[in-house]
């Protein structure tokens, strides 16, 4: 099956910057206390021993920080740059290359999953087959968190880092991904915005959603 255009732009733009990017956001959780409660809540939900997916996992960061709270989890990312990273800091755990709109798991395999700013170069016209997608591999009442930058105006990035690439970072409105996710079959859990930190350069809002699959659903 030929690759969508927006996934090879995407995999194309994190092959040439992942050991840049990886560096510049060495300690990118250090700095964000709320995010690390985010992911500590997003833990506590989850139960049973079924293995935990980071969606668009890139150098592996929050997979890291998952396993350290306990959680079976594995990472994923359309990046072989990105994996490498993800595999060389973090050889206990596993890294799979793959897409998110095309997972190989079986129904209901999945304790849990999050997508940790990795929507955000999906097309807005997909996001309802990608939400589709992660209920699917979810079993009855696990949850999903997902965080993207809050807003309408997207970032175009132009060259990162000195490198002949280029990607578009889409924002999106927390309520109208809430009801996408909605859509989708999962139950509203959770909704928190951040404002933008001026010490983290940040230019928007940050948004986390945590929902969940309702127990006794099965596709």
């Amino acid at each position: 099956m030929t690759e969508a255009d927006f996934l090879t732009t995407t995999r194309t733009f994190y092959d040439a910057i992942a050991e840049d990017y990886a560096t510049l956001f060495t300690d990118e959780l250090t700095k964000r206390p709320l995010e690390r409660a985010i992911l500590a809540l997003f833990a506590e939900l989850v139960y049973g021993d079924g293995p935990v997916a980071d969606l668009g996992c890139g150098p592996g960061r929050t997979t890291a920080r998952l396993a350290a709270l306990g959680l079976p989890v594995f990472g994923l990312d359309l990046s072989e740059s990105m994996l490498a990273i993800a595999r060389r800091e973090n050889p206990g755990l596993r890294f799979e290359r793959g897409s998110m709109l095309e997972l190989d798991l079986a129904d209901g395999a999945l304790a849990g999953a999050l997508s940790f700013y990795s929507s955000i170069h999906t097309p807005a016209d997909r996001l309802p087959d990608l939400f589709a997608e992660f209920h699917r591999v979810l079993a009855p009442g696990a949850p999903l968190l997902v965080a993207f930058q809050a807003g309408d105006e997207h970032r175009h990035h132009d060259r990162p880092f000195g490198h002949p690439v280029a990607l578009t970072f889409l924002r999106r409105r927390p309520e109208h991904i809430a009801e996408l996710l909605t859509a989708a079959g999962f139950a509203l859990l959770s909704r928190t915005v951040r404002e933008p930190d001026p010490a983290l350069d940040e230019t928007s809002a940050q948004a986390f959603l945590i929902v969940r699959k309702p127990a006794g659903t099965f596709s």
